[in-house]
């Protein structure tokens, strides 16, 4: 939003007042002076007027760990929610949404946030590498890892996914690595080989590696120097990452 939109609202100046009290010099955002009314705020400035502190949200950053038989959502009307894991009144919880999702039986790192912005750089497809642990019904043989490396038609999105990693860590367990999310992509990538995926777990996004220390249904605030690592690998904005 356009500063002196925000001040015309957000001050009750209207427009004319929201311009005069920019040109006198009576405005700062982020604890520096502004004057120029097009400059763009969102709900996490600071704006201030005559020294005075607007209405300013705080941004929020969770790691959680998603446990299974949970659903990545904010409500569901048949499952619980990792929303429901989230030991806060309800006003602070509304408040939240998803940067991605993993599917309802699917496990590990989730991250959470009121910063749509955040989001969006974190959930799109240039915005690094997502690791998932996985366990299938049958063996992995080396041949799957060329096909994983030249990619796959996914028929239902008319494209070719690009190059994912491939390590084999056992018979029937491996690490991907992917530098996109598409619906469902870990399963279509086995599937291809007619092997089911029977369990998934997500280790990191963008170099946020989940916390060893944190237990399946716990949560933490993202450390500054995650957020910087976020920041430093996020895109613009694009779709989320997929299972």
């Amino acid at each position: 939003m356009r500063l002196d939109r925000f001040l015309a609202r957000r001050a009750g100046l209207g427009r004319r007042g929201a311009r005069e009290a920019l040109a006198a010099g009576r405005v700062s955002v982020d604890d520096r002076p502004v004057r120029d009314g097009h400059h763009p705020v969102d709900g996490f400035s600071a704006v201030a007027l005559d020294g005075v502190a607007l209405c300013r949200r705080e941004p929020r950053y969770l790691m959680l760990h998603k446990p299974a038989g949970c659903v990545s959502a904010t409500r569901d009307p048949r499952h619980p929610t990792v929303l429901d894991l989230i030991d806060e009144p309800a006003d602070r919880k509304a408040d939240l949404h998803l940067a991605g999702r993993l599917d309802f039986n699917s496990t590990g790192l989730l991250l959470l946030t009121n910063d749509g912005r955040w989001s969006r750089r974190l959930t799109d497809p240039g915005s690094g590498e997502k690791v998932y642990h996985v366990r299938t019904e049958d063996p992995i043989t080396a041949d799957y890892v060329a096909v994983f490396r030249d990619g796959l038609y996914f028929r239902y999105e008319d494209l070719t996914t690009l190059p994912a990693a491939l390590d084999i860590l056992g018979p029937r367990e491996a690490r991907v690595t992917l530098r996109e999310g598409r619906y469902h992509h870990i399963k279509r990538l086995f599937g291809h080989f007619n092997n089911r995926v029977v369990a998934l777990h997500r280790e990191s996004v963008a170099g946020i590696r989940l916390d060893p220390a944190l237990a399946p249904g716990r949560y933490r605030p993202l450390t500054d120097e995650e957020l910087r690592t976020s920041r430093r690998t996020g895109g613009a904005a694009g779709r989320r990452p997929g299972d």
